[in-house]
């Protein structure tokens, strides 16, 4: 009876072993698509950031201030509210090309700006009809484009950890039923490496590079 047991108890643990293995199996494949979502999210929301600041998209023109309004959050902590402090300046937006006007432009800036200063400005979206003011505009400038670049090369890091992570197995947090060495080795069958060691790489570079060139403008 004991030596029955004894074989129950082990069978029961196996048991619970391989469910434990494999819940952690897809801990692992869950916690890589969540990088890699979260990767292309970033990397989206930066190639189309910086493609308007940089002036490649949109319409570029000039924000004449006519007013700027600094306002906070009702529920902003006081620190919170001196670290990041959302301006709007309303203004007449003219295209450089003429053909494009809006008297009721507004766009949200770091800094509180006279009346009457120009703003170098992208208009993303025109306003639906002459008196609307649902026009979207961006300050433009090289420093922020390449901020924006930054963040879209981040991107890829995120994205090379989640393929890593989503063709493997390996959880990159807790316990993990699959080693660290035991999915670089898995890794090394097909493209796998060579796609996430290029991607992360790419990403380290490009990141590093473009929030070090933002400096310079």
């Amino acid at each position: 009876m004991a030596r029955k047991a004894r074989k129950q108890g082990t069978g029961t643990n196996s048991f619970l072993a391989r469910l434990v293995g494999r819940a952690f199996g897809r801990l692992g494949r869950a916690g890589g698509l969540v990088f890699l979502v979260a990767g292309l999210a970033l990397s989206g929301w930066g190639a189309y950031e910086a493609a308007y600041t940089a002036g490649w998209a949109g319409t570029h023109g000039t924000l004449t201030v006519k007013e700027c309004e600094e306002s906070y959050p009702n529920n902003a902590s006081r620190s919170s509210r001196k670290n990041r402090r959302p301006i709007r300046c309303d203004g007449t937006f003219v295209s450089d090309n003429g053909k494009s006007e809006d008297a009721n432009a507004a766009v949200q800036v770091r800094h509180r700006y006279e009346p009457g200063t120009e703003l170098s400005v992208q208009q993303t979206d025109p306003p639906t009809t002459d008196d609307a003011t649902d026009g979207d505009y961006v300050q433009g400038g090289m420093d922020r484009a390449w901020r924006f670049l930054g963040a879209f090369f981040g991107g890829w890091v995120l994205t090379g950890l989640g393929v890593f992570c989503l063709v493997t197995g390996y959880a990159p947090f807790g316990q993990s039923r699959i080693s660290y060495n035991a999915a670089w080795e898995a890794s090394a069958r097909g493209v796998t490496r060579p796609a996430v060691i290029g991607m992360i790489g790419v990403g380290l570079v490009g990141a590093g590079v473009s929030f070090l060139v933002s400096y310079f403008f």
